[in-house]
């Protein structure tokens, strides 16, 4: 009963947090002009969004930071090596996505951080998580108990750990195109870790996404369609960064396929979208990310994401029955 109150108190918190920051946070970057450039390539219904400011994400990370650290000065949730990577990992794929928005609006232009850039300030992170990991005890072998594969991966986990990483981050900015589309995918995604982290023994971790969680919902507050505010690089790096992170100390690295199945099916389209057009010379989808393609089709924004949200919590359901099978 202790814990599925924790539970609810770390959501509610998460979620009133992020709620009044936004209310303050949104205004203010209306005033500092950090808006977002919207390329002419996705459509016309997308260019008359130009100008909304972007960089939102900094109202549920700031919203889960100060939650956190409020429930960590109160002992309601102790301290551990596998929080203190989380937090580094969120934290720190924050400030990669914070450095390219911000380069993005003083170049005028969707270009900000180079990829070797990017990929440069995630190997550093992916050394500190493993370096952690190590020093705790973290067991480097890729396990999946019903399937029977036990992979022992030594020094190499520590690639292991920064391809997932640099994949789920990057899965969550592909899936970062419609309003309230990203936001909504990784409030289920989250809320389906905190279940499983919780029923397997991670109550940190659990803790940290439910309040997650809760600070993503209060940002959709000024998200959702016609939204007042897009997270931008800052929040989706963020979110898909934590959601690796936790996979990973969790060792549930097959379920965060399931769990985010949305962003994997996104980031599946954008591949199988290059591999059609370089090999076979035609296009298999009218337009990649696969959210475009419903739009290209003549669906509504709305109606794209609730069916998104949909596919995004049947999967969820289904992750969260494999997470904790295996």
């Amino acid at each position: 009963m202790l814990l599925l109150t924790k539970s609810i108190f770390s959501i509610m918190i998460g979620f009133l947090v992020s709620a009044v920051l936004g209310f303050f946070i949104v205004p203010a970057l209306k005033k500092m002009h950090v808006g977002q450039r919207i390329s002419s390539y996705v459509g016309p219904n997308h260019k008359k969004k130009e100008g909304t400011p972007t960089m939102g994400g900094i109202i549920f990370i700031l919203g889960t930071i100060i939650t956190m650290a409020a429930l960590l000065a109160t002992g309601k949730v102790s301290f551990t090596s596998n929080l203190a990577i989380v937090l580094i990992v969120f934290i720190g794929y924050a400030l990669i996505g914070f450095i390219d928005d911000f380069l993005s609006i003083r170049k005028h232009s969707n270009e900000g951080l180079t990829v070797y850039q990017k990929l440069f300030l995630q190997v550093l992170i992916a050394i500190v998580f493993f370096y952690i990991y190590m020093k705790n005890g973290g067991q480097t072998s890729f396990v999946v108990g019903t399937l029977h594969i036990d992979i022992e991966m030594g020094f190499i986990y520590g690639l292991f750990i920064l391809l997932i990483l640099v994949a789920s981050s990057n899965a969550v900015n592909l899936t970062d195109g419609l309003d309230g589309l990203a936001g909504g995918i990784s409030v289920i995604a989250m809320l389906a870790f905190a279940l499983i982290s919780l029923m397997v023994g991670y109550e940190d971790i659990g803790v940290f996404c439910l309040v997650l969680c809760g600070s993503i919902m209060g940002f959709l507050l000024y998200n959702t369609f016609p939204a007042r505010v897009f997270m931008g690089d800052t929040g989706s790096l963020a979110i898909g960064g934590a959601m690796g992170a936790i996979a990973i100390l969790t060792h549930r690295e097959l379920t965060l396929i399931v769990v985010a199945g949305v962003p994997v099916i996104e980031t599946l389209s954008v591949i199988i979208q290059t591999f059609s057009v370089q090999v076979l010379h035609k296009k298999a989808f009218l337009m990649t990310p696969l959210h475009h393609h419903f739009e290209k089709l003549g669906w509504k924004e709305t109606d794209i994401v609730k069916m998104f949200w949909i596919v995004g919590l049947i999967l969820a359901m289904a992750g969260i029955l494999f997470g904790v099978w295996l």
